[in-house]
């Protein structure tokens, strides 16, 4: 198991990436949580297996049809052993 931190910039707010994201996620058994930022970013905090975890980013880079992917940042973190994959609101958590 691994943790990586993702954060995609570009169009990527109003366009369902983040219900996109859920949906990928829920696919290849990622874990986590995906959320937007108040500068127009979406944060990504994902757990799984190294091969599934290359597949998600792979996805990222692309998102759903709407999305305009400027550029992806990951970085590994610490495990967090999170239980399913969660859409946060923004305001809920900072």
């Amino acid at each position: 198991m691994k943790h990586l931190d993702i954060i995609v910039s570009g169009k990527v707010q109003g366009v369902f990436y983040r219900a996109s994201t859920k949906a990928v996620a829920d696919q290849l058994g990622i874990r986590g949580t995906v959320k937007n930022q108040p500068d127009g970013d979406v944060f990504i905090e994902a757990e799984g297996e190294p091969a599934m975890l290359d597949m998600f980013l792979e996805w990222c880079k692309e998102g759903p049809e709407n999305a305009e992917v400027i550029t992806i940042e990951s970085h590994e973190g610490e495990l967090k052993n999170y239980r399913n994959f969660e859409v946060l609101k923004r305001g809920l958590f900072k």
